[in-house]
C-alpha cells in the first residue's frame, strides 16, 4: 500500500503508470498492488495509516482487525479520529470525531486500533439497535471481550448514545451463533412470551441429545434458526438424525426462517400456541 503521490514525486512511478491495471486504487491517492488480496482489514489498515494518518480503527473495523468478521470488504472502514480533525468526507470511510484516553487503543500490526472494550462500546451505539445487539453478541462470543467488562464501562458513560450502549450491553448475552439468532431471541422477549433459554443443551436420562439455540426446558420445546438449506447429503443426515435424537427425547422443534421473522405476528402466535398446550407426561 503506497501514497500515489508519494511515489509518482519520487520519480517510482509516472502518473500514467499509477493509472494501469498494476495498481488497485483503495483510496484518494491511497494505492495497492493488484496481486494484493484486498480486504476489509487491508483497507483499514491502509484508511488509518495512509489515508488519515493518526486515525485509530475503531467500531467493526477494529472488530475485523481482532479477528471477528463482522464487515464484508467493501463495507465502510469506521475511523475514530480527533475532535479537532479538519478532514472532509471520504467514500467508504465513516468518521467520528471523539478524544479517546491513551489507554482505549492500542497498536495492532503497525495500525492504531481500539481495545476490545472500546470496540465493544463503539459497536452499541450502532443502529438499529437490533444490529448493535447481534454485533456485540458476535463479538462477545469470540472471546475477545468480556460481557462483564462491557457492562462496567457502560455504567460509567455519559454523553451521545449512552443510554444505548446501556441498553444493548444489558441485552446482549454473547451466546447467539448468528446475527439471525440474536434477532430471533429479542423478537421473542420483546413479545410477551416467557423468556427462552440460548444454547440450551439438551440431555435425557443424563445423557447427551443436542444443543439448541434456544428453548423453553420445562415445556420442551427447541426453536432452531434455519438459516440455509443443508444440501450436503452427509449433512442432511446428521440433521435428520439430531432431530429424532430430541423427537424420543419427548421434544418438539420448531425451526424458524427468515420469513417467519419478517411475519413476528405469526411466528409469536404459533409460539404460543405450543407453550400453551398441555405438556405430555
Amino acid at each position: 500500500m503506497f501514497r500515489g503521490s508519494l511515489v509518482v514525486r519520487a520519480g517510482l512511478l509516472t502518473p500514467a503508470q499509477l493509472r494501469t491495471s498494476a495498481w488497485r486504487r483503495l483510496f484518494p491517492d491511497v494505492y495497492a498492488c493488484t496481486t494484493a488480496d484486498v480486504d476489509h482489514g487491508l483497507r483499514a489498515h491502509a484508511a488509518a495509516r495512509l489515508l488519515l494518518p493518526g486515525a485509530v480503527v475503531s467500531g467493526r473495523s477494529a472488530a475485523v482487525l481482532r479477528g471477528v468478521d463482522l464487515a464484508d470488504r467493501d463495507d465502510v472502514v469506521t475511523l475514530t479520529v480527533p475532535v479537532s480533525c479538519r478532514a472532509g468526507a471520504v467514500a467508504g470511510v465513516s468518521l467520528t470525531r471523539r478524544a479517546l484516553a491513551a489507554d482505549q487503543t492500542t497498536v495492532r500490526h503497525g495500525t492504531r486500533v481500539t481495545t476490545p472494550v472500546r470496540t465493544a462500546l463503539d459497536l452499541a451505539r450502532r443502529r438499529p439497535v437490533e444490529d448493535a445487539v447481534a454485533d456485540l453478541d458476535r463479538f462477545v462470543r469470540s472471546g475477545r471481550v468480556d460481557l462483564a467488562a462491557v457492562r462496567a464501562a457502560a455504567a460509567g458513560l455519559t454523553g451521545r448514545d449512552c443510554r444505548q450502549v446501556r441498553q444493548v450491553a444489558a441485552v446482549a448475552d454473547g451466546l447467539a451463533e448468528s446475527p439471525q439468532e440474536t434477532r430471533l431471541r429479542l423478537l421473542l422477549v420483546r413479545s410477551g412470551l416467557p423468556a427462552p433459554v440460548a444454547q440450551h443443551v439438551v440431555r435425557d436420562g443424563g445423557r447427551f441429545v443436542a444443543r439448541v439455540d434456544l428453548a423453553w426446558p420445562e415445556h420442551r420445546i427447541a426453536i432452531e434458526y434455519d438459516g440455509a438449506w443443508h444440501g450436503d447429503p452427509a449433512q442432511f443426515r446428521a440433521d435428520r438424525r439430531r432431530l429424532n435424537r430430541l423427537t424420543a427425547a419427548g421434544w418438539r422443534v420448531v425451526f424458524v426462517t427468515a420469513t417467519d421473522l419478517h411475519r413476528p405476528d405469526a411466528l409469536v402466535a404459533r409460539l404460543r400456541r405450543l407453550l400453551d398446550a398441555p405438556r405430555s407426561a
